[in-house]
């Protein structure tokens, strides 16, 4: 059965989409920085726990070199691995603020994806899952019928935007392996503030995504409806 790596996982999305694929048969690792919580979401879902900070290199270098230790290699990698940022008056917003979202959401996919790929290449189906967001598509925001349009969320926006090119652009490279972005919608975690539908439901698109076929999509953006504009 696949194995399963997915960063950011000890809670929220991550852990949901972790317990699915425990239930789908995958052999998951929980990859997250904090070792007790990690280690406890691991046991709770049937899973293994690995530790990684996507920020750190030492850290990313340290899990590829446990999971190929113990597992070989992998099927999936899925970065979920996220920040919010800051939000609040744009006049507040320094380059900072913008650098710490962009060293997790963006660079962390670049530097773990980067360390993970011969890991993936062992495998007979690769895929990538890159948790996007629909704050971050440029058709969504500008609709004043989505929820989207509603909110003003500069740079976590940003940063998901950067995202789904990322996504599609690493798709037309790596012609191996399926890189897909995936968008869980307005889920009620603590980024929403409790606000939205449920975990379970935002976990669809990124479980869809990581369990598509040998014959499925890449360079593609969807949520548990579909595809959606750029």
């Amino acid at each position: 059965m696949p194995t399963t790596f997915i960063t950011g996982a000890n809670k929220s999305l991550g852990l949901e989409t972790a317990r699915r694929l425990v239930e789908a048969g995958h052999t998951v690792l929980v990859g997250a920085r904090d070792p007790e919580r990690g280690r406890a979401a691991a046991a709770s879902v049937g899973a293994r726990f690995v530790r990684i900070d996507v920020t750190d290199d030492a850290s990313v270098d340290a899990a590829v070199a446990d999971v190929a230790a113990h597992e070989g290699g992998i099927d999936i990698l899925i970065n979920n691995a996220g920040v919010l940022g800051r939000v609040g008056p744009v006049e507040e917003f320094t380059a900072a603020d913008m650098r710490e979202v962009l060293e997790v959401n963006v660079v962390g996919i670049v530097r773990v994806t980067h360390a993970f790929l011969p890991l993936l290449r062992t495998s007979p189906n690769p895929v990538i899952v890159n948790v996007s967001s629909g704050m971050g598509s440029f058709g969504l925001t500008q609709d004043p019928d989505r929820v989207e349009s509603r909110y003003a969320l500069p740079l976590y926006s940003a940063s998901k935007a950067a995202v789904t090119m990322l996504t599609t652009q690493y798709a037309k490279e790596l012609k191996d392996i399926r890189v897909n972005a995936a968008d869980p919608g307005q889920t009620a975690t603590d980024f929403t503030g409790g606000v939205g539908h449920s975990v379970a439901e935002g976990a669809e698109s990124i479980v869809a995504l990581a369990t598509i076929g040998a014959a499925g999509p890449t360079g593609r953006f969807v949520d548990r409806s579909g595809e959606l504009p750029w």
